[in-house]
């Protein structure tokens, strides 16, 4: 087969990666992919937001599969497109990625299916979402409507914190995304990752992970893309994770299979649970990253054909099958992130690195510059390692951070903490 995996992040490096150990795999392209995709597929310059175009790169070089890893390809349609012009492709319909591309969707949907998820108001305008802030009090949640890359969220400890946010939202700091608002009770409670393949009727579980969000050791400081992450996640049991499914993604799917916009691809289902409860924080209609990371460096070549059975609508006679280990993955930042930072800095140790199924660093923003790695992004590298405990697999992963040589980066030394 001809694949075609969408995106330049360390999501699509571990797509890529994992896609390329299975021999249905051929031939690899990845648009417009990273140094480190670099070294293991072709790498093409497409506007991967443009559905015309993906289709007409995919028509002329007879791809097969197309595998879409960032979310905004998917809220403009290209998924639409590609099945329009009849090329397998993994990942939903414009109509289904609302469940990412819109929070007030999400809640409309909990709210149809019965699903629990925190008490909410949507707001169209500033005055009545104040309002609302004063009425409720702190702590509270406010989320930009819609994509906002990661960082539309403020878990407000304070009142005046909140209102603040409303102020940035309204007054365009993320863009078309603040024009509407979701305010949210504060859940309690531990957070954790479900991640499960739906293809329009079947919905099969194939992991859970946790990241670490802030950008300080001991989960302080501000809000990051993510940290850090490890699966299995020890919160979500077995119990827990079948009352998700029961209570939350089996009625999520049936709902936008009964809307005529059913889903198909992965469902990210970010829980927050308390006494044993699961309730939903958020959908993303992609992997997590660097949750991805970990799922595949446990996955391996059998995640094509997991995928595969996604898009050909063949769910439910397709299996995982997992082995009794633990994965670790450890962001490597570029210093000053999540604020401003230098691009272009050079990452000297990758070539001494050693990679195969059990460690890899996956590239996140890379770009190879006259035969040397530079970083071109706030994250750079997500440095995976697999073991039998995650005490083996953490050992492992900060042993590769040891032998990079990056004097303008940083990483957390604590990744995994909770868990262990």
């Amino acid at each position: 087969m001809n694949i075609l995996i969408l995106g330049s992040g360390g999501r699509e490096h571990a797509l890529a990666w994992a896609v390329k150990q299975n021999p249905k795999c051929d031939r690899l392209i990845c648009a417009p992919g990273n140094a480190g995709m670099d070294a293991i597929a072709e790498c093409a310059s497409i506007d991967i937001e443009n559905g015309g175009a993906v289709v007409e790169f995919a028509q002329e070089n007879s791809v097969d599969f197309v595998i879409v890893g960032p979310e905004a390809p998917l809220a403009n349609g290209v998924a639409d497109r590609l099945r329009e012009a009849g090329i397998k492709v993994f990942g939903p319909s414009a109509a289904a990625a609302r469940l990412e591309a819109s929070k007030s969707f999400t809640k409309e949907i909990c709210d149809a299916s019965g699903a629990p998820t925190a008490g909410y108001g949507h707001f169209t305008d500033a005055d009545a979402a104040k309002a609302h802030i004063r009425a409720n009090g702190a702590p509270i949640v406010v989320k930009a409507d819609g994509l906002a890359a990661g960082k539309g969220v403020i878990v407000a400890m304070t009142e005046a914190e909140a209102l603040d946010a409303i102020d940035d939202m309204f007054g365009g700091a993320f863009g078309g995304a603040g024009a509407e608002v979701v305010i949210e009770e504060f859940m309690e409670g531990e957070e954790a990752s479900y991640f499960v393949l739906c293809d329009g009727k079947t919905a099969l579980p194939i992991g859970t992970a946790q990241d670490h969000k802030r950008v300080g050791e001991g989960d302080t400081g501000p809000n990051t893309g993510g940290m850090g992450a490890y699966s299995p996640a020890p919160v979500l049991t077995d119990e827990i994770a079948q009352k998700a499914m029961d209570e939350i993604v089996n009625p999520t799917v049936a709902e936008m299979a009964k809307r005529g916009t059913p889903y198909q691809g992965v469902l990210y289902v970010g829980l927050m649970i308390k006494d044993g409860q699961p309730r939903l924080v958020e959908y993303n209609v992609r992997f997590g990253d660097p949750e991805c990371q970990v799922l595949m460096m446990r996955l391996g070549a059998q995640a094509l054909d997991l995928l595969l059975a996604c898009a050909e609508e063949r769910l439910d006679e397709a299996q995982v099958n997992w082995a009794d280990d633990h994965a670790i993955t450890v962001v490597y930042a570029a210093k000053g992130y999540p604020g401003a930072y230098e691009k272009g800095t050079v990452i000297g140790g990758l070539d001494s690195t050693q990679e195969d199924s059990k460690n890899m660093v996956f590239h996140a923003g890379t770009k190879a510059v006259d035969g040397k790695i530079t970083a071109t992004g706030g994250r750079v590298l997500n440095v995976t390692a697999r073991g039998n405990t995650l005490a083996e697999a953490q050992e492992r992963a900060y042993a590769m951070v040891d032998g990079i040589n990056w004097p303008d980066g940083f990483y957390r030394k604590d990744i995994g903490w909770r868990a262990l």
